[in-house]
């Protein structure tokens, strides 16, 4: 046992709880997603041993362990960037927690750049696919050390089932749901420019960020279904011109947050009925 789940399974012990098999990750913005939660244990990231904190606004780096619409839920209420250590260890540090503690359920959301046409501040992006451009792997260097298979297939990293669930529920949402988008991470901090979007948009990617992709290799490689979600918060650099700020993030999430959370909490509802 590691030295995070063991710290981790001694706090949910001392509160007479267990380990949920449903994690969420609440990106950028999203951290309000926790007032629908029933919360019955916070642990901040920088109490447990071998976690790295986050240092970003809208990501306040905690655990939290309670109900969402009656669903048990483990849920990260933000996360770590390859931007703040330049390492991906910490990145997905977190995942394999979950995953030793025997999460097997995924949702993962994040804040994106719209790089689609059809797309504007205040979409939801299901996320169908994805291309990592954030030149490494986080499974790179650790061969032999017992995380699962060295090379696991990425052809459905997102969960075909769980993106089924997700579109069932995008008509009755009020929120404008595009359905099977492809996310590329970048690393960051600095947006991209109007080329780097150029060359995106070329290759395929309808969405943009800087996170994601680690969490969901590494949450595949441990067997975990994952569905994804995007909130476009802003157009990609070059598409209308306007310059970008985190500002702008955090602004548009508010505009759509009580719509969002109540899609978020149909979502989970159905995740028990797939067991």
């Amino acid at each position: 046992m590691t030295e995070p789940v063991e710290y981790l399974e001694e706090q949910l012990q001392a509160n007479d709880l267990s380990a949920p098999e449903t994690a969420m990750i609440l990106g950028s913005g999203l951290g309000g997603m926790t007032d629908e939660m029933d919360i019955a244990l916070s642990v901040s990231y920088d109490d447990v041993p071998g976690l790295a904190g986050s240092t970003v606004e809208g990501h306040a780096g905690r655990f939290v362990v309670g109900t969402v619409g009656g669903v048990d839920v483990l849920g990260m209420d933000g996360r770590v960037h390859y931007y703040e250590t330049g390492d991906m260890d910490p990145i997905v540090a977190p995942i394999r927690t979950l995953g030793e503690m025997g999460c097997e359920r995924l949702l993962i959301t994040n804040a994106a750049g719209g790089i689609n046409a059809d797309y504007e501040p205040g979409d939801i992006m299901l996320i169908e696919d994805h291309i990592n451009m954030q030149g490494t792997n986080p499974l790179i260097g650790r061969a032999g050390l017992g995380d699962g298979p060295m090379f696991p297939d990425m052809t459905t990293a997102y969960s075909p089932d769980l993106l089924a669930e997700a579109r069932d529920l995008a008509d009755d949402s009020p929120l404008t749901i595009h359905d099977g988008g492809v996310y590329a991470a970048t690393t960051g901090p600095s947006y991209e420019t109007p080329a780097e979007i150029g060359m995106l948009e070329t290759v395929g990617a309808d969405a943009v960020g800087m996170s994601t992709v680690p969490e969901t290799i590494v949450a595949n490689q441990l067997g975990m279904d994952v569905v994804g979600m995007s909130t476009i918060t802003n157009y990609a650099a070059g598409i209308v011109g306007d310059p970008l700020s985190h500002e702008e993030v955090v602004e548009t999430i508010e505009t759509i947050e009580d719509d969002l959370r109540a899609y978020v909490t149909a979502l989970l509802q159905r995740f028990p009925e797939l067991e």
